[in-house]
């Protein structure tokens, strides 16, 4: 895996304090029975998102994209849209985890994702996107 491929947020950012609850990427092996190295692969098939934070800037993945079952299916779809209006993963996250009062549920776009909001968070994505 590219270390490029894991996003740094400015140092200013304060995207750690606002997703919240992270996992580092031995913490999603130990938690989902996987491989460090399966770990990294679904970093970089964009399954779920990472940025580097804390001090040491350890690769670290929101927890709340993680299921029982393993990576929420419905994320990949919204950070495609998102992505391809060129937002990095750093913003991208952002964007998942800032409140929202219009949403149909209280919270973030990530809120909304895990109430079953799917397809509202994806228009809204699409118009974020342009």
């Amino acid at each position: 895996m590219a270390n490029d491929s894991i996003a740094e947020p400015p140092a200013d950012d304060d995207l750690e304090d606002l997703v919240g609850e992270w996992l580092t990427v031995p913490d999603i092996g130990e938690r989902m029975g996987l491989r460090l190295s399966d770990v990294r692969q679904m970093i970089e098939d964009r399954l779920v998102l990472a940025v580097r934070i804390g001090p040491r800037k350890v690769v670290s993945v929101p927890a709340k994209f993680f299921g029982e079952e393993g990576p929420l299916p419905e994320l990949t779809g919204t950070f495609t849209v998102l992505g391809d209006s060129r937002m990095s993963d750093a913003q991208i996250l952002r964007w998942l985890f800032t409140p929202d009062d219009t949403l149909p549920v209280q919270g973030a776009p990530m809120d909304a994702l895990l109430a079953g909001f799917k397809t509202e968070v994806r228009r809204r994505a699409m118009e974020a996107a342009y």
